[in-house]
């Protein structure tokens, strides 16, 4: 009997021995292989009908790209520190309106060009479109100074997502360029409307550099600012200035003294010894309560800090 009784004993282990190897290969054969080899564990999908938790029901799930966030926040605080903001009488909205014309007024090689770039960065940032129209400098040329003129920027407040953010920027600028002799405002509406229509690019703010500013150009202006009005942007123009001539009793440089109401600002920079001033001949900025600004002659960043 004590024979028998082993023999059931030790049969009895090994069933149970190998229903635990069969169950073990069936949960082996059910986990899936993560690409470092690692096994993950098998999730079992509830047979009823799941209940919500309370207050997570229809909520869809939010997913936070902490890099996109960051980002934003980066743009928000160069909109912020932009010295620009302490010329406009709102520093929320733009310094000119739809329509408006505004003109940067300086000697050859002072810095107009570079002035009129920040101005067209800062609108960058905030997603409006900037067409750069140049009727001296070839479209690599000015697409240059964009590059450098962000360069300064970035390096000047630490930006770690330069590349991120001037990908960013980018398409919110279209660069055209004109033979000077070839350059009229019908011409310039003709490639305008073919943009727009072709939903290509559609301008919020038009920059125009190296239009020649002589007598008799009041009708063509004329026609531009209606033109610029239709279409809700505004407009930035460079006015070369000479040494020899002497400004009219207005203050104002011979090539705008007549012409000088269809424009809302006029900027003009001064140099003083090393630095470059920015004064405000006219607009906003000529109030009392308005910030000295100026060019640094190194990176021709705008501030407002000698």
């Amino acid at each position: 009997m004590r024979l028998v009784n082993e023999l059931k004993k030790n049969a009895a282990s090994r069933s149970q021995a190998e229903e635990r190897t069969a169950e073990g290969d069936r949960m082996a054969s059910r986990s899936r292989l993560r690409p470092d080899g690692l096994a993950e564990p098998v999730c079992h999908q509830r047979t009823g009908p799941s209940k919500p938790r309370t207050g997570t029901a229809n909520r869809p799930n939010r997913v936070i790209r902490i890099k996109e966030r960051s980002l934003k926040m980066l743009i928000n605080d160069l909109i912020l520190r932009n010295p620009l903001r302490l010329m406009q009488a709102d520093s929320t909205e733009d310094a000119l309106r739809p329509g408006s014309f505004g003109a940067v007024l300086a000697r050859a090689g002072v810095g107009k060009t570079a002035l009129l770039v920040q101005l067209a960065l800062n609108s960058m940032l905030e997603k409006k479109n900037v067409l750069h129209i140049s009727l001296q400098d070839p479209v690599n040329k000015v697409s240059l100074w964009y590059t450098e003129v962000f360069g300064h920027i970035a390096q000047q407040y630490a930006v770690s997502q330069a590349n991120e953010l001037w990908d960013t920027l980018l398409p919110h600028r279209f660069i055209m360029t004109f033979q000077v002799e070839g350059f009229t405002v019908p011409k310039l509406e003709e490639r305008v409307n073919d943009l727009s229509e072709q939903d290509i690019f559609t301008p919020h703010m038009i920059i125009i550099d190296g239009y020649p500013f002589e007598q008799g150009i009041g009708a063509a202006l004329s026609e531009l600012k209606e033109m610029a009005g239709k279409r809700g942007c505004h407009v930035w123009f460079t006015v070369r200035t000479h040494r020899h001539q002497a400004p009219e009793k207005s203050g104002l440089p011979r090539q705008l003294s007549d012409i000088a109401k269809l424009f809302d600002i006029i900027l003009q920079l001064q140099p003083e010894g090393k630095d470059i001033h920015i004064k405000a001949l006219k607009g906003p900025a000529t109030g009392a309560g308005s910030s000295e600004l100026f060019l640094d002659p190194a990176t021709m960043l705008i501030t407002n800090n000698r």
